[in-house]
């Protein structure tokens, strides 16, 4: 998936075929409308986002989403 977003003010490229993925995480089960799974990924440019796919009442709304994050909410997602 690729999308470009806007992060601090400026625009970026998140593409997920060229970015390094760190980590992976479910959060309920499969066929749960509020559950989801997410990935981290960092860009060789050193920024962090997580893409993520979910049911109707997860924070993806029945749908698939990038969300750019800050260095430090990627490695507090990385501790939990």
């Amino acid at each position: 998936m690729r999308k470009t977003k806007t992060f601090e003010g400026k625009r970026h490229i998140y593409d997920t075929t060229k970015a390094e993925a760190l980590g992976n995480k479910t959060y309920s089960y499969y066929g749960d409308p509020a559950g989801y799974e997410e990935t981290l990924y960092k860009t060789k440019g050193g920024l962090f986002f997580l893409w993520g796919i979910g049911g109707a009442d997860s924070p993806y709304n029945a749908g698939e989403d990038i969300q750019p994050i800050s260095k430090g909410e990627a490695e507090a997602w990385l501790e939990e």
